[in-house]
């Protein structure tokens, strides 16, 4: 048992206590793995370690939830406590982290109404209801109950977002509710805007920001009345989106001085120690001017790269915090290797609109539909109707629709359009040939790239076609929609027929006696996403950065490793490749 407290400073058991803190998402690394990265963490001198809860990864249909595997946050914070770290935990509904909608749960889109992060009591009734599972696990991690959790954060960032008052004031009453009794936080950008918005009377406000930390802690000195100085996200690099150039590095020279400065002046939470991946479809997306979907990899140019090895950063952050703590002696337990396994050539392939009945049942409507609407969260959904009373196909424009169309006619590529391309109307070229016997078919391949997950656009994230289609200016009417959330991958039969420049599965085999991390180059192929073994590591783009996906070794099997290809855009080759070096632009 013992006791955290916030007075002129953070206080553990009655004695001044400096936090030193890395985050690390559970949710982003396997499991086998946690310990090997708190170890490390540990071992350049951090008592602390932090991470968000994503709702999404927890309650990912209504009221089912899930708190095993990757999802297994006691586990991770168990793994903290066996050696001898602290645990921040942020388990806001909303998180940003770059993570598909900020975190929320995509099933709240279902309603056609909904608002979200605002005393909405739509939203606020599944909040508490998800909050009834999730503080059962960690109310007793808390310190006061024997565990290691020493601080809890209320909504995140949320003076960039809204000034609803009530709304904050209602989160940390079912925080309270719920059994909280460590201090709680609010983290907001140092801007007198932002702390003002987020403000949270009996809650310690504290910064999110990655440089100029004098500056800095000087506005949010005017906030803390009188309480310790932190910042809780001290973002050592930045993330990547699909088309950007070229890989986000932070300053080394300039982050090192800040570091410094923050720890002389007060306390630092590293954002982030260990970014790990975007597995899945589970990466967000921002949108200022135009939509940018982040990559598969969430290195962040962190502390420890994407998997896991330390970095000259390390090296120099450890060098810093040694002014301000010991460095304590830790033995790293876990011997990851990296392994090139070669090239691969590709054993099968079929086409998708030929297993399209075997992977998904068709909702027929009048109309088109959203992805939620359908009761599907994530992937791909297909809509498809026979051009009866057409006469040619001239034009097509789709209404609420994101974030990306492939178009066929006759399993026939026609057009591809993607974001605000979606929005106009578009001239086509393509043959419709019309028998008795029967029209021709259209297909919309919609993918959703990852919800936006910072800003007002959130609530305008319903993926699919929300709309209509409009043909040569008239609505279409009459569609077979797809769910294809790519989960049941085993369904896939690829004795069926396979067509050139369609959407197709691409089935490689390999085998190994030692399984070790790997990182599969996708050159010459398109778009799409990869399973291995049956599980989803990721997306990948032709336009980069990301060249080449991770695949951690507790993915791999000792004897024959099964890796599927879903590639969307027709481009593709034999081969792919397995490395043992990573390359992300």
């Amino acid at each position: 048992m013992g006791k955290f407290e916030i007075r002129d400073n953070f206080y553990l058991n009655g004695e001044e206590f400096k936090i030193i803190s890395g985050a690390i998402h559970y949710f982003r690394t396997v499991p086998e793995y946690w310990r090997d990265r708190l170890e490390k963490l540990k071992a350049m001198g951090c008592n602390t370690v932090e991470t968000y809860i994503p709702w999404n990864v927890h309650e990912p249909e209504k009221g089912e939830f899930n708190f095993s595997g990757m999802a297994d946050v006691k586990r991770f914070v168990d793994t903290a406590a066996e050696l001898g770290l602290y645990v921040i935990l942020r388990p806001s509904p909303y998180i940003c982290a770059e993570w598909e909608f900020g975190g929320l749960p995509a099933w709240l889109l279902a309603d056609e109404g909904m608002r979200v992060r605002v005393n909405y009591k739509p939203f606020m009734k599944h909040v508490a209801e998800y909050y009834d599972e999730l503080f059962k696990i960690i109310t007793p991690l808390q310190i006061n109950y024997g565990g290691p959790v020493i601080l809890m954060q209320v909504e995140n960032e949320y003076g960039y977002y809204g000034s609803d008052s009530s709304y904050m004031e209602e989160m940390k009453k079912l925080m309270l509710d719920r059994g909280v009794v460590v201090p709680m936080v609010t983290s907001d950008g140092p801007m007198d805007e932002s702390l003002s918005c987020g403000r949270l009377k009996g809650v310690l406000p504290t910064g999110n920001f990655g440089s100029n930390t004098k500056e800095r802690f000087q506005v949010l000195k005017k906030y803390t009345d009188g309480g310790p100085l932190m910042c809780t996200e001290f973002w050592v690099g930045w993330f990547d989106h699909w088309g950007n150039g070229g890989h986000m590095t932070g300053n080394l020279e300039q982050s090192v001085k800040d570091l410094d400065h923050m720890l002389n002046m007060g306390h630092v939470n590293i954002y982030m120690f260990e970014g790990g991946t975007n597995f899945g479809f589970m990466n967000g997306s921002n949108y200022y001017d135009e939509l940018t979907p982040d990559v598969t990899s969430y290195d962040y140019d962190g502390i420890l790269t994407e998997d896991g090895r330390i970095t000259e950063k390390y090296k120099r952050y450890k060098e810093i915090i040694g002014k301000y703590a010991p460095i304590p002696e830790v033995r790293l337990t876990d011997n990851i290797i990296r392994k090139a396994y070669g090239k691969l050539k590709a054993e099968n392939k079929v086409s998708l609109f030929s297993v399209i009945n075997d992977i998904s049942t068709a909702v027929t409507m009048p109309y088109t539909v959203s992805m939620e609407k359908l009761g599907q969260s994530y992937g791909y959904t297909l809509y498809r109707s026979r051009l009866e009373r057409e006469q040619s196909f001239e034009k097509i424009k789709l209404w609420r629709a994101n974030d990306r169309a492939n178009i066929f006619i006759d399993g026939k590529p026609v057009k591809i359009l993607y974001d605000r391309e979606l929005l106009s109307e578009h001239e086509v070229s393509a043959d419709i040939k019309k028998s008795q016997e029967e029209s021709p078919v259209i297909d919309i391949l919609m993918e959703n790239m990852g919800r936006v997950n910072f800003g007002p656009r959130m609530e305008e994230q319903r993926k699919g076609i929300d709309g209509c289609v409009q043909i040569n200016g008239h609505i279409h009417h009459g569609w077979d929609m797809y769910p294809l959330p790519l989960d049941n991958t085993d369904k896939i039969d690829f004795t069926k027929e396979y067509k050139d420049n369609t959407p197709a599965f691409y089935r490689f085999t390999f085998e190994t006696d030692e399984p070790g991390d790997t990182f599969l180059d996708f050159e010459g192929w398109g778009k799409g996403c990869i399973f291995v073994n049956g599980f989803n590591i990721g997306r990948f783009w032709e336009i980069g950065p990301q060249k080449r996906l991770y695949i951690p070794a507790p993915l791999l099997r000792q004897g024959k490793n099964e890796i599927i290809i879903f590639e969307t855009d027709g481009k593709v080759r034999d081969t792919i490749e397995l490395k043992s070096e990573p390359d992300i632009g």
